[in-house]
C-alpha cells in the first residue's frame, strides 16, 4: 500500500475573469522511501497540486472541487481541520520555493525553527532550542550557536534555504514536499542542497515529492517522474525511461530545451507558442497548438493517460495509436 495515493484531484481558482482549472484530474501515488519528481513549465499545476495536499490553497479564490488524497489511511482533502494540522508539519512537511518570502522577517530564525517542535511534540523550549541548534549544524550552517538567534535578512540565499530544510526536517516527517528549492541558487549551492535532501532521506527513510522545471535535477535525484502540462499529467514513468524512451511530444520538447544537450554553437531550442489559458475550454489535447506532431484528431479528442508499458503511461493519441515511437 503506497504512503500517499492521490486520485482525480481537481483544484480551481474562481476569479472575476473566469474559473482557472489549475489541477484537472490528477492521479498518482508515492511509496515509502521513494522520490517522485513533478516537472513542467510554470503554470502547469505542479505547485498547486502539492499545495492542495497540504491544505494551503487560499479559499477563496481557490476551491478543491474533487478527488481524494489518502495518506496512510487518512484522506487529506476531507479530514477535519484539526487532524490536518496534526499531520502538516509533523508527518508531512514542505520546503517552499522562496525562503525569503516564506521566512518571517520579524522573527529570529530560532523562533521559526522550533515552532514545529513546540506545536507537535510538546517539549520544553530549552530542549527545542537544543534540537534546533543540532539541526542547523546538520544542514551545514557555520557558527550555528550565533546564527540560531539571527534574523532571516542576515543569511545568504543558500543559507536561508538550508534553514527552510532544517525547519521541514526537524520533526522527521514521513513525506517531504520540496517545491523548487534550488531555483534561485547558484549551481554549487544547488548541488549541496540536493545532496543534503538525499542525505536526510536516506537517514529518515522518508518519501520525497520534488517539484522542479529542471530535468537535470530530476535525472540525479528521482526514482519516478510525472510530467505535467495545463493542469494534467501527460506522462508518468521511471526516471530512466523518461530520458531513454520519452513518449509524449511535450516530454521530448522539454528534453530538447536542455542547454547541455545542445550541440556546441547550435541555437537553443525553445518550445513554440505559449501554454493555454486555463480559464477557457480547450477541446482536444492542450499541447496540440504547440506540438509539431499534432494531427486533426488531436484538436478534437481529449486524450487520457494510458499505460503503454508497465509503469509507463502517456496521454498522447498518436503515441497510443502507434503512429509515433520513441
Amino acid at each position: 500500500m503506497p504512503l500517499l495515493a492521490v486520485n482525480n484531484l481537481r483544484t480551481s481558482f474562481h476569479t472575476r475573469s473566469g474559473v482557472y482549472r489549475a489541477v484537472d484530474g490528477v492521479s498518482f501515488s508515492v511509496e515509502r522511501g521513494e522520490t517522485l519528481g513533478i516537472v513542467g513549465e510554470s503554470g502547469s499545476g505542479k505547485s498547486v497540486t502539492c499545495y492542495s495536499l497540504m491544505g494551503l490553497v487560499p479559499q477563496p479564490p481557490g476551491r478543491i472541487e474533487g478527488g481524494t488524497a489518502v495518506f496512510d489511511g487518512i484522506d487529506l482533502l476531507h479530514c477535519p481541520p484539526a487532524q490536518c494540522r496534526d499531520l502538516r508539519g509533523k508527518r508531512i512537511a514542505m520546503i517552499f520555493q522562496d525562503p525569503m518570502t516564506s521566512l518571517n522577517p520579524y522573527l529570529r530564525v530560532s523562533e521559526q525553527l522550533i515552532e514545529p517542535l513546540l506545536i507537535h511534540e510538546k517539549i520544553s523550549r530549552r530542549d527545542a532550542l537544543a534540537r534546533g541548534l543540532a539541526m542547523l549544524e546538520a544542514v551545514g550552517i557555520n557558527d550555528a550557536p550565533k546564527r540560531l538567534h539571527q534574523y532571516p535578512h542576515e543569511f545568504s540565499g543558500g543559507m536561508r534555504q538550508r534553514v527552510m530544510i532544517a525547519m521541514a526536517l526537524i520533526t522527521r516527517p514521513e513525506l517531504l514536499i520540496a517545491d523548487e528549492p534550488t531555483t534561485a541558487l547558484d549551481v554549487t549551492v544547488q548541488a549541496q542542497i540536493l545532496e543534503l535532501i538525499g542525505k536526510f532521506q536516506r537517514e529518515f527513510g522518508m518519501a520525497v515529492i520534488f517539484i522542479t522545471h529542471d530535468l537535470g535535477v530530476v535525472s540525479g535525484l528521482c526514482d519516478r517522474v510525472l510530467v505535467m502540462y495545463a493542469g494534467r499529467i501527460v506522462e508518468s514513468t521511471t526516471t530512466r525511461a523518461l530520458f531513454h524512451e520519452p513518449r509524449h511530444p511535450y516530454t521530448r520538447a522539454l528534453q530538447r530545451s536542455i542547454p547541455s544537450l545542445q550541440p556546441k554553437g547550435a541555437e537553443l531550442y525553445t518550445i513554440p507558442g505559449m501554454p493555454p489559458d486555463l480559464s477557457k475550454p480547450h477541446p482536444g489535447c492542450a499541447f496540440a497548438p504547440r506540438c509539431e506532431f499534432a494531427a486533426e484528431q488531436c484538436h478534437g479528442t481529449d486524450p487520457r493517460l494510458v499505460d503503454l508499458a508497465p509503469g509507463h503511461a502517456t496521454a498522447c493519441l498518436r503515441v497510443q495509436a502507434g503512429e509515433l515511437t520513441a
